[in-house]
Parts: structure tokens; C-alpha cells; sequence
């Protein structure tokens, strides 16, 4: 398919956009992790409204959001992992991990909490609740980030110092073997269908792997510098931070659906519950966007604490008490 600017696709699709959809109701909380400023900002995304800013010294950057209103929070900085509660910010449990520890992945139906070890090539198996370590897993040279499939049954590795991707059975915790992809593997996540996208901020490509056969299915050029990826609309968004866009891929046949113009070195990116807007933050702009997933139209921005890099998952229903 011919490479299309966003503007091009808008005025395709202008017929089709409703102007009241600037206002549409998104009903969740992004939780930020703001790496510069040492602290979790706290956004509601239907009114946009900062709210509470949590201090987490040890510049946070890690996140995943828990299943009983709760958030896990990776701050390389001071070696450490908590557990906090959405509602409040207030700790339920703390781990001092001694390493690198940079990546997150929550398993919540096994109650278990993976942690990349950036320094020690490996990752730490956590208890979900108490963050006692379980289990230690062997990977590639400086993984970053963690990826579970959808129906639990793969854990993907992206080793960065290894150009590979290391694969895991979710439920054994045995060692599948590895799958070489791009130059400097970072962010990953697993596809709808299965297929697991890894983006390469060496090569300026996205790799796409089968995990049951744990082979390469594609290779699909991006941006400068790709950090992390999310799905919406049956298409991949990937964050591309030296080019200040979000790349948009047809999963369908990988071919090159737009770009989208966004803020000062896109990081951190999500997925709405109802899978009709995309979230990403800014990292030096210091900004939240959204972004409708069928039209690409950037529909709001919202200022967020200082250095925000949001690295995993960070959206989260907003009705928690």
C-alpha cells in the first residue's frame, strides 16, 4: 500500500468523522510514570484534569496496572518495585531488586509480577501481591521490556544487547528458545491475534514473531528510533521518538497505513478499553495525547508532570474508590 500522510486519510475520511466525537467519553485514568520529576501523575482522560501527583524517588519508569485496583511501579533509579493502590497512591508493598530492573509485565491470573533485570539478563519472578521473588529466568543480554500474551500462554523478553527476543511458557516458566529480530529490541507487545510486534530502536523496524513457532513472520520499517507499540482498530501504533510521530500499521497485511504527527519524543502508549482511542505521553514535551484509532486524529492533549515515560501499561478504568 502507498505510504499516506494523516492529512490525506482525513480528507478521505471527512465525510464519515462526527464533530461531536472531540468530547467522547474515554471513563478511564492514566497513571504516568514521570521519570524526571520522580513521581506518578495521575490523569483523568474525560476531563483531562491532573489530578494527584504520587513521589516515587528513583526515577520511575516501569508500569503496570494491576487487576484489584492496584498499580505496580519499576523505579530503576533506586532499584526498586511497589505496589500502590490506584485510588490513593498509597503503598501495599515494596521490593528493592539488585540490578537493573526496567521492564513490566503482570500475570495477574497467576498472581505473578515479572521484572526485566537490564544489568543481569534475566528476569525476576515476583509474587503479585507481596513482590516476593519466586523465580529467576535466564534471557538475552540487557532485556527491557516484558510482554504476556493475551491468552497467557507466552512471556516475551525483548533483549536489547542481543538483537533477540526471548520467549517463555507463561504457565511452566520454561525457556522456549529465542527469536532474532532488529538492532536493540525495547518495546513489545502482543497482537490481538497473537503475533507478537517488537520494536527495534536500532534498525528503525518493528519485527513480527509467531510465538508458537517461534520464528520471524516479518520485518516492517517505522520511524527514528520506535520505543513502543499498542493495537487498536486492526492496526499497530508505534511511538517513534527521534522522528516525533506514531507510525500506524494495517494488521492485516503490515503494510504502512500513515503517520501521525505527535510531541517532543513519544514514549509510553495504550489502548482504551473500547479499543477506540489510542494514548500515548511525550517524554521532553511533557504532554498526554490522544488519538482516534479509525480516523488518526489527535483529539486531545493534556500537560502531565515532568518527564513522563510510561512504559508498559498505564490506563485503567476510572471508577475505582
Amino acid at each position: 500500500m502507498r505510504w499516506l500522510t494523516v492529512s490525506a486519510l482525513r480528507a478521505l475520511r471527512l465525510a464519515a468523522v462526527c464533530l461531536g466525537t472531540a468530547g467522547a467519553t474515554h471513563a478511564e485514568t492514566a497513571y504516568i510514570t514521570c521519570q524526571s520529576s520522580q513521581e506518578v501523575g495521575v490523569t483523568d482522560l474525560d476531563t483531562g484534569e491532573s489530578g494527584a501527583l504520587w513521589p516515587i524517588p528513583g526515577q520511575p519508569a516501569g508500569v503496570a496496572i494491576g487487576q484489584r485496583d492496584d498499580i505496580y511501579i519499576v523505579a530503576p533509579g533506586a532499584k526498586a518495585v511497589h505496589r500502590l493502590a490506584r485510588a490513593t497512591g498509597k503503598a501495599l508493598a515494596h521490593t528493592t531488586l539488585e540490578g537493573g530492573p526496567t521492564g513490566i509485565a503482570l500475570d495477574a491470573k497467576r498472581g505473578r509480577l515479572f521484572v526485566s533485570d537490564w544489568f543481569n539478563a534475566r528476569l525476576w519472578v515476583l509474587e503479585a501481591a507481596t513482590l516476593a521473588t519466586l523465580a529467576e529466568l535466564a534471557t538475552g543480554k540487557s532485556p527491557a521490556g516484558i510482554a504476556l500474551s493475551e491468552d497467557g500462554l507466552f512471556l516475551a523478553s525483548a533483549d536489547k544487547g542481543a538483537d533477540q527476543v526471548s520467549l517463555f511458557d507463561a504457565r511452566s516458566l520454561v525457556r522456549l528458545g529465542a527469536v532474532p529480530v532488529g538492532s536493540r529490541p525495547y518495546g513489545l507487545r502482543f497482537a490481538p491475534d497473537g503475533r507478537l510486534f517488537v520494536a527495534n530502536v536500532g534498525s528503525n523496524d518493528v519485527s513480527v514473531i509467531d510465538p508458537r513457532k517461534r520464528i520471524l513472520l516479518a520485518t516492517v520499517p517505522v520511524g527514528e528510533r520506535p520505543y513502543a507499540i499498542a493495537f487498536a482498530h486492526g492496526r499497530a501504533f508505534v511511538t517513534n521518538q527521534y522522528h516525533n510521530t506514531v507510525s500506524v500499521i494495517a494488521l492485516k497485511d503490515l503494510s504502512a497505513v500513515g503517520r501521525i504527527d505527535v510531541g517532543d519524543y513519544p514514549e509510553g502508549i495504550d489502548t482504551t478499553g473500547d479499543g477506540k482511542f489510542i494514548v500515548l505521553v511525550n517524554w521532553f514535551g511533557n504532554t498526554l495525547m490522544t488519538i482516534d484509532a479509525d480516523t488518526l486524529d489527535v483529539r486531545e492533549t493534556f500537560d502531565t508532570c515532568d518527564g513522563p515515560r510510561a512504559f508498559g501499561t498505564f490506563l485503567a478504568p476510572g471508577d475505582v474508590k
